[in-house]
C-alpha cells in the first residue's frame, strides 16, 4: 500500500514539473522563468527523498541533500545575474 502512495506521489509530482516547464518556456519575464525553474529543482529534492523511501536507499537522501544545495546556488548566481543585468540597463 505504502508503494502505490509513494507512486502515485511521483506520479503528482512530474505533472507539477510539466506544468511548470510550461512556465519556463513562456513565461512572460525572466523573473518568472526563474521562481519556475526554483520550484522544479524544489520538486526533483522532493522527489528524490520519495524515492529514497520507496527504495529503501539511505544514500538517496544524501543526494537529496547535494542537489538541493546546487538549486540554491544556482538560483543565487540568476538572481545575482539579473540584478547585475538590472543596473547595467539603468546606467544607459
Amino acid at each position: 500500500m505504502e508503494d502505490k502512495i509513494l507512486t502515485g506521489a511521483l506520479i503528482f509530482l512530474a505533472l507539477l514539473m510539466l506544468a511548470l516547464m510550461v512556465r519556463v518556456l513562456k513565461g512572460p519575464r525572466f523573473t518568472d522563468r526563474i521562481v519556475a525553474v526554483n520550484e522544479i529543482n524544489t520538486l526533483v529534492t522532493a522527489s528524490i527523498i520519495i524515492l529514497s523511501r520507496r527504495l529503501r536507499a539511505a544514500y538517496l537522501l544524501d543526494v537529496a541533500l547535494v542537489y538541493a544545495l546546487l538549486g540554491f546556488t544556482a538560483n543565487v548566481l540568476l538572481t545575482r545575474l539579473l540584478a547585475a543585468d538590472r543596473k547595467e540597463e539603468k546606467k544607459k
